[in-house]
Parts: structure tokens; C-alpha cells; sequence
């Protein structure tokens, strides 16, 4: 009988080169999201080039990728900038999405499956477990899967893709909207309801509760735009 090898640990894994640009996209992300790139504060290519061991081709098309959501501006020979969120900027999109949103919690009420609010609802319980261990960034991923999991059960192709065109450029901001430890828990609580209407499929109060949970977040994003400025 042929003797099992001894279980050894596994080598550390490079990133795939077709995964390499998503990679550097989501790490970057993670670093604005986190503060470490800062609002107004170039880009440093080269730094970032040795941290990840990649070259600056797969760098500044990721940043392509997050000039187009809006998280990073283009300098033409210069370099890129992270981006300022403007209060103007936010005024402009949090009520279009808030639109979207609203409408996307009508339909998933009518189309959801039984496995759909389980999966829900399971995310909703780990979110709550980040908002107690205060773990902001996990906090904020698993927040993120629902919105988004409530817009793929309305099974609207059309107003997926018009979500996900704005998405990017709201993203941040809707990170920002919970830097406050009560808005924060304002925040689960308008889940804790939400999670009720998606449950009851209340398509009328659960479009209302997520529009009116976007303007909440609109509010406190302002907040936290002008103590940034303050500071600035």
C-alpha cells in the first residue's frame, strides 16, 4: 500500500497573470477605501511597483480602471492623483442610485427564490457580526454583496448595467458614509429592516427604506466632505 506523504505547507502563490489586473484593482481600492491613498495625494507608481512585484504597465491600467469609477484622477504625463469627492458629486449621484436601488427592492421582492433571502439573509448576519467586532472594511464588503444581491434578484439586465456603470464612482462614498461609529449603527439598523421587508415581500416599504437608507448615507457623506475640507 502506497504511503500518504506528509501534508506540507502550501508555497506561496503568485497571482495568475489573467487575474494580475483585478488584483492590482482591488488592492488599490482597498487602499483609498482605507485611507492609506488619500484624497489629492499622487499615486506612487513606484512604490506601488515594488510592493506588488509587477511592472507599471499592469499599475496604470488598473488605474485606468479606477480613473473610470471615479477613485483616481488621470495627470496627462503627470502621473494620476487619488480623486476628491466633492459634495456636488455626491449630491448627484446618491439620489440616482437611491432611484435604482428602490426600484431594484420592488422587483426582487416579486422574483426572489427562497434560496435568494437565505443567502440574504446569511450576509446580513455576518455584516452584523462585523458591525459588532467593529471590523469596517469586512463590515463594508459584506454590505456591498447585498445591495448587490437585491439588484441580481430583480432580474433587470438593463438596470443592472446602468447600477453598475455608477457603482464604482458611489463606492467610496458610500464607504465614507459610516465614519461615524453612530451613523454606523444607523446604518445596521436600517438593514435590520430592510432585511424584514425583503423577508415579508413588502416591494413598497422595501423600496422606501433602501432609498431613504442612500439619503441617509448622502447626508453623512456631506458631513464627512466638509471636515475633510475643514482639515485640508
Amino acid at each position: 500500500m502506497e504511503a500518504i506523504p506528509e501534508r506540507v505547507q502550501p508555497e506561496t502563490q503568485l497571482i495568475r497573470r489573467p487575474l494580475l489586473h483585478e488584483e492590482i484593482v482591488e488592492r488599490l481600492r482597498d487602499q483609498i477605501f482605507a485611507g492609506e491613498l488619500t484624497p489629492g495625494m499622487r499615486v506612487p507608481e513606484k512604490q506601488l511597483c515594488e510592493r506588488y512585484g509587477i511592472s507599471r504597465t499592469p499599475l496604470r491600467e488598473a488605474l485606468k480602471v479606477l480613473a473610470s469609477e471615479g477613485l483616481i484622477t488621470l495627470l496627462p504625463n503627470r502621473g494620476a492623483r487619488v480623486a476628491r469627492l466633492t459634495a456636488s458629486d455626491a449630491e448627484e449621484l446618491f439620489p440616482v442610485m437611491s432611484a435604482l436601488e428602490a426600484l431594484s427592492g420592488e422587483l426582487a421582492c416579486q422574483h426572489a427564490s427562497e434560496a435568494d433571502l437565505a443567502e440574504v439573509r446569511a450576509l446580513h448576519y455576518q455584516m452584523a457580526l462585523h458591525h459588532t467586532r467593529g471590523e469596517r472594511e469586512d463590515y463594508f464588503r459584506a454590505n456591498q454583496a447585498i445591495h448587490r444581491k437585491i439588484m441580481d434578484m430583480a432580474g433587470n439586465p438593463t438596470l443592472a448595467g446602468v447600477y453598475d456603470a455608477l457603482a464604482g464612482r458611489i463606492r467610496r462614498a458610500r464607504y465614507l458614509a459610516n465614519a461615524s461609529r453612530t451613523r454606523w449603527d444607523q446604518a445596521m439598523a436600517e438593514h435590520e429592516a430592510i432585511l424584514a421587508a425583503l423577508e415579508a415581500r413588502d416591494g413598497n416599504r422595501l423600496a422606501a427604506l433602501l432609498k431613504s437608507h442612500l439619503m441617509n448615507k448622502l447626508a453623512a457623506v456631506k458631513r464627512v466632505i466638509e471636515d475633510e475640507n475643514a482639515e485640508a
